[in-house]
């Protein structure tokens, strides 16, 4: 098959979340498995030079979007046998971020838009087009609209990603004829409306002719109110278009036998390694402990559905415990400040590092012995694969992805690869968390095993990749 895969952000070349991660391996594995697969992605000046400089420019073209008739360059880089597009435009791609701007509906529309016009200048008419989230949401829209009916497009099938359903590309009902170009008959049929705006993931859940999620659980829990964000009555009318598929990660490049950014590499035939991870990793949080302290690590953004108000309720309770608890991460100004306290009160039991900092994340997740996850919402989550990768056993509530991977630990049985909760409650939270630390405590064999199961964990994507081809066959 001939594939299309169209991003806001891919990995390697620009990242701000599970997205980048996803554009960046999905593909990859497609290839692998003999499918011809091209990429298309802004080419942002956030893009490093390092990265542009290895780039060639293929033409330009224009793209009309409204009444704007606009520059666009196509750039083209090939690795592990994917083809990767740049679509070129300075005035809406050379910004100090990527997202976040004043006119993101302009710009990715403009995006969507001229994805489908370059195709003939490239010589490549794809059999799938799968766009991601609600900055490529126009594809499908465009698409059926505007070149669904040109002979060079005939017969494309197109499938829409949600990765989060939170955020869905809502404007006033003005942007349609003016910034969209869309007529705003379509807009009076409900096509594209949604209470009174205009919502283009809405009108890519109906304009495509699949809709995937990032996750079983994730597919069945947006199609309830809790989890739909007023979209789920959408993803109900649709559900028969609607599937599933656990994201993966790139066990290549997450390997603690090569990471380095480790201190020490380990894995599953020499897990000794581990510990020096921990020691070290204490060190550098100027933290004491030994083997027998469990520590706990979170990286993570700070918001309400990563379930850090659970954890603003027992923090206290929590850290009277012996734990060391290592985090790090920003986001909200108020769990910045609760751990910035904590820490100020705790100083020998919690290190809290309010940044990023891709090498500190890896260290965590090899020197920590467990890892805490008591999201809200999870539509996939990567850092509980990545902790098992690295053989750091995740502590999470069971929903989205959480509960597709991490299974609770019953020791009688010898089953489970981690410690879940169920009710969305802090105590509930607090409880698991203490059941873990007791296990790694008075049960050290069975903790051992545990360790020994993550480490041997596959979460490639060589079985997602499957469920992909098979939907794409499908339609």
């Amino acid at each position: 098959m001939k594939i299309m895969y169209v991003a806001s952000e891919v990995t390697p070349f620009i990242k701000t979340g599970g997205l980048g991660d996803v554009a960046g391996s999905l593909p990859k594995a497609l290839a692998a498995k003999g499918h011809e697969v091209k990429v298309f992605c802004p080419l942002y000046s956030a893009i490093k030079p390092d990265w542009r400089e290895k780039f060639t420019y293929l033409k330009n073209a224009y793209v009309r979007l409204g009444w704007r008739n606009q520059y666009c360059g196509v750039f083209h880089y090939e690795t592990e046998g994917v083809d990767y597009y740049f679509i070129d435009n300075e005035y809406y791609f050379a910004r100090a971020q990527i997202y976040g701007e004043y006119d993101d509906a302009e710009r990715f529309a403009y995006f969507s838009k001229a994805v489908l016009e370059i195709l003939p200048d490239i010589d490549f008419k794809p059999d799938i087009i799968n766009c991601n989230d609600w900055q490529t949401a126009l594809v499908p829209v465009y698409y059926n609209l505007m070149f669904a009916a040109r002979p060079y497009y005939w017969g494309i099938k197109t499938v829409f990603t949600i990765h989060n359903i939170q955020y869905q590309g809502q404007y006033g009902r003005e942007i349609l004829e003016y910034v969209l170009g869309i007529d705003d008959a379509h807009f009076r049929s409900g096509f594209m409306a949604m209470d009174g705006d205009v919502n283009l993931m809405k009108s890519a859940i109906v304009a495509s002719t699949a809709v995937t999620t990032v996750s079983p659980t994730y597919a069945q829990e947006i199609q309830t109110a809790y989890y739909g964000h007023r979209l789920d009555s959408v993803l109900r009318a649709n559900n028969y278009k609607l599937h599933g598929i656990l994201n993966g990660i790139d066990m290549k490049t997450l390997d603690p036998m090569t990471d380095p950014a480790l201190f020490t590499n380990y894995g599953p035939k020499k897990p000794k390694g581990k510990l020096e991870n921990k020691q070290k990793l204490l060190e550098l949080c100027g933290l004491e402990g030994d083997e027998t302290i469990p520590v706990i690590g979170m990286v993570s953004r700070f918001a309400d559905h990563k379930g850090f108000d659970l954890l603003e309720a027992v923090l206290d309770d929590l850290l009277q415990d012996d734990i060391r608890l290592i985090v790090l991460g920003k986001g909200e100004w108020r769990y910045e400040q609760m751990f910035l306290e904590a820490k100020r009160r705790y100083p020998d039991k919690i290190s809290a590092s309010i940044m990023f900092s891709g090498d500190l994340a890896q260290r965590i997740y090899a020197g920590s012995d467990m890892f805490l996850m008591p999201s809200k919402s999870e539509p996939c989550g990567l850092a509980q694969m990545i902790s098992l990768r690295y053989g750091t056993i995740p502590i999470v509530r069971e929903t989205g992805g959480l509960r597709d991977t991490v299974t609770a630990f019953v020791d009688y049985l010898g089953t489970g690869n981690g410690f879940t909760f169920a009710s969305y409650n802090a105590h509930d939270m607090l409880h698991v968390i203490r059941e873990a630390c007791e296990v790694f405590r008075c049960n050290q064999d069975a903790w051992k095993n545990l360790v020994q199961c993550g480490l041997e964990s596959d979460f490639s994507w060589d079985t997602s990749a499957d469920q992909y081809i098979e939907l794409y066959q499908s339609i």
